[in-house]
């Protein structure tokens, strides 16, 4: 895990998980998502009958009103799916890792030699899972929807106590779809003043890649998206992810952006070598002058290129006497002056 995790380089999830029961769906996303340029296919690892209690209720707009333990026993994968799917993404050369959501499936998780674990929002304040996740000594990716800065500084708190390793905080709202007035990207930027230790990041709910592409030229160092071949599939989690156009998008925008940011320094670019010459100006002659002829005002113009005296010095160059005789538009250099 974390093996195309690297320093000035936007990581780029692909969460699959909720989005296949079978190993021939699972193989087909993780196909689609090495194509697209992913670094990380991501499942979630949980059982129905740990996550949820039978009275819980989900009440999204993706879901409508149901019974948690319903939808979590029909999309919940079994050890077995687990090991095939890793196994696939690891050939294929993508990191992979899980969303567990209980200890029994860090334990599974860890059985299967995972390399990283991702907490959910859901559990972003559950501190003794954190501390029993924390204690694998395995990279943590932390969620943070639903939380306040203050709960957020205890879960830290409490994983760094515990000995975690690598800590990546991810800005996200638990909407789904998270629509556009909610998204609040300047949250994500405030994680990275508030922890400025840490890697922050994003993970998205919304319906587009506009969300992901904005977040990486924020300063995401993780954006993490839903990922699906078939939008109108069934399932809840399909109509908020990415299908390939989309999550080809994203990362081609964000490898794009990334050119794009270059080093911060101010200083001509390599492209610009040239244009600096034929592009700025220089103090030219706006009429033919006789060699020993004193150069007044009416003599000079600035003009194009710039490979000549440069415009600032024009003052000084009135009053100069001219070394030869020079035609209208010829470029003036000191050594033609006295």
């Amino acid at each position: 895990m974390f093996k195309k995790y690297r320093a000035n380089h936007c990581y780029i999830i692909a969460e699959i998980g909720g989005n296949f029961t079978t190993l021939v769906q699972a193989t087909r996303l993780i196909d689609e998502a090495a194509r697209c340029g992913v670094n990380a296919v991501k499942l979630q690892t949980y059982r129905a009958d740990t996550v949820a209690s039978r009275r819980a209720l989900f009440d999204m707009e993706n879901t409508g009103v149901v019974s948690q333990h319903e939808v979590f026993k029909k999309y919940e994968i079994d050890e077995a799916l687990h090991h095939d799917v890793f196994a696939y993404a690891e050939s294929k050369g993508l990191d992979w890792f899980s969303t567990p959501s209980h200890e029994t499936d860090v334990d599974m998780l860890e059985k299967l030699g995972v390399g990283a674990h991702k907490i959910g929002s859901d559990d972003a304040v559950n501190l003794p899972f954190l501390r029993y996740v924390a204690r694998t000594g395995k990279p943590i990716i932390l969620s943070t929807g639903m939380c306040t800065m203050e709960e957020i500084t205890e879960s830290v708190n409490t994983i760094l106590e515990e000995g975690g390793n690598k800590l990546i905080l991810l800005h996200a709202v638990t909407s789904y779809p998270t629509h556009p007035e909610n998204v609040n990207l300047r949250a994500m930027q405030a994680l990275m003043r508030e922890f400025p230790e840490l890697d922050v990041g994003y993970s998205d709910h919304t319906v587009s890649a506009t969300a992901c592409i904005c977040a990486a030229a924020m300063g995401a160092h993780v954006l993490e998206k839903h990922f699906t071949y078939d939008k109108s599939a069934e399932g809840p989690d399909h109509m908020l992810s990415a299908d390939p156009v989309e999550m080809r998008a994203i990362v081609d925008a964000v490898r794009l952006f990334e050119t794009m940011r270059g080093n911060g320094v101010k200083v001509p670019a390599e492209s610009e070598r040239l244009t600096r010459i034929n592009n700025r100006k220089s103090v030219v002659l706006a009429r033919p002058v006789r060699e020993g002829e004193t150069l007044t005002r009416t003599h000079l113009a600035i003009k194009r290129p710039g490979y000549g005296i440069a415009p600032k010095f024009y003052e000084q160059v009135v009053g100069k006497v001219a070394l030869k005789a020079m035609a209208a538009d010829e470029v003036l250099r000191w050594e033609d002056l006295q």
